[in-house]
């Protein structure tokens, strides 16, 4: 039984940079007084206005004053809301007692966290608790981690129609990207560094390719820390940044879906830099440059970039199924959005809307988009967010 409330999404953080753009999208793409109630809010109201006037929100957008500091004001919040939307970041600092809130009312929650450590503790401290509930929890509901989750199901599924089953061997490679990562990320990446320095429990976390599948240990899985040549692709490969949360989001997926991928399944995510000595030189390059999330010199939180270059923005991942016997499979996920703002915003109020409105069925508990939505999230992003989903030959 669906839960009934006065709103069906409710965007908390709707005035910060993500969180505008988000609220933004929901404004444009299914405006108020329609089939989806929804509302706006934070901790400032006047903030709340302005942005709700600056992004030719209707007047009548109803605004919300809540603060993660303040457990009655979001409790009074979750109390209104079918789900709600975070943008309120870093989710190690800012996150759980939305999560509390939202488990104990039974409603939903989503969020764009690439926390894996702060993702661990809330499965261990929640995940039993929202089963009983009926609260579905959606970690990662943006660049990190759906084009890259939703492309590895959709390969699956494609290996099941053109091999007669799924393939235990997956490279997730970045074949071209334009456009910056949030200034929320990296300030998520800090606040992890920090927590690891204080813990070693989290940076022993963070190592585990299954720290988000409690129980279940796979194989060994490739690092992707250095330099490597694809030789089914014959193309030399770097690191790339997000491989830490994606892959492990991934392996989460597996186990949600009773390990459909296989239980020895092995996955990795690198940039394709080309072939021959000039990619070899490239994945190097990449190697040994500073992280675009490390340092003082990125975006903060609440900064980003301008319009024309979200707008300008793309990404292309190829993934490639490797079956035992030898054959492959090939599939690739394309956005026409700058990944960290312009995609991202339309992925997560796209997976909300599914998650309420696609009669998925699911139940209660801390999931994956991609274990929860599957294919109705496919059909949402192509249909509404720019993204492609298209089967490659070989």
């Amino acid at each position: 039984m669906p839960r009934s409330a006065e709103f069906d999404i409710v965007v908390y953080g709707a005035s910060g940079f993500t969180g505008r753009l988000v609220a933004e999208y929901v404004a444009q793409r299914y405006g108020v007084g329609g089939d989806l109630k929804w509302a706006m809010a934070g901790r400032d109201e006047a903030k709340l206005a302005q942005v709700r006037d600056e992004i030719g929100a209707p007047a009548e957008t109803p605004l919300i004053v809540a603060d993660t500091d303040d457990a009655a004001s979001l409790k009074a919040m979750v109390g209104r809301a079918r789900a709600v939307i975070t943008t309120v970041g870093p989710y190690q600092l800012y996150g759980e007692p939305l999560v509390a809130a939202c488990v104990a009312a039974g409603a939903d929650y989503l969020d764009l966290c690439g926390e894996p450590a702060w993702m661990r503790l809330m499965i261990d401290r929640y995940d039993a608790q929202a089963r009983e509930t009926g609260a579905r929890i959606l970690f990662s509901c943006g660049f990190d981690s759906i084009p890259f989750e939703l492309g590895v199901w959709f390969l699956q599924e494609t290996a099941r129609a053109s091999l007669g089953g799924t393939v235990p061997r997956v490279l997730g490679r970045v074949r071209k990207m334009q456009g910056g990562f949030s200034g929320g990320t990296a300030a998520s990446l800090k606040a992890t560094m920090a927590a690891a320095a204080q813990d070693p429990g989290v940076m022993e976390l963070l190592r585990d390719p299954f720290a988000l599948t409690p129980g279940f240990s796979g194989p060994k899985q490739p690092h992707g820390m250095a330099p490597a040549f694809d030789e089914p692709l014959d193309a030399w490969a770097a690191p790339f940044v997000m491989a830490a949360i994606n892959t492990r989001n991934v392996h989460r997926s597996n186990a949600l879906l009773d390990h459909a991928y296989g239980q020895g399944f092995v996955y990795d995510e690198m940039i394709s830099t080309g072939p021959g000595e000039q990619g070899e030189a490239i994945a190097k390059a990449i190697a040994t440059a500073p992280s675009p999330l490390a340092g003082e010199g990125g975006p903060k939180p609440g900064e980003g970039p301008s319009k024309t270059d979200r707008e300008n923005g793309f990404y292309d991942i190829l993934f490639l199924g490797l079956a035992e016997d030898g054959r492959q499979v090939r599939v690739a996920v394309a956005g026409d959005r700058d990944p960290g703002y312009g995609s991202t915003s339309r992925m997560i109020a796209e997976t909300a809307v599914c998650l309420l409105h696609d009669d998925a069925g699911v139940r209660g508990g801390l999931w994956t988009p991609a274990a929860a939505l599957g294919r109705p999230l496919i059909d949402r992003l192509v249909t509404n967010a720019g993204l492609t989903f298209e089967v490659e030959s070989a």
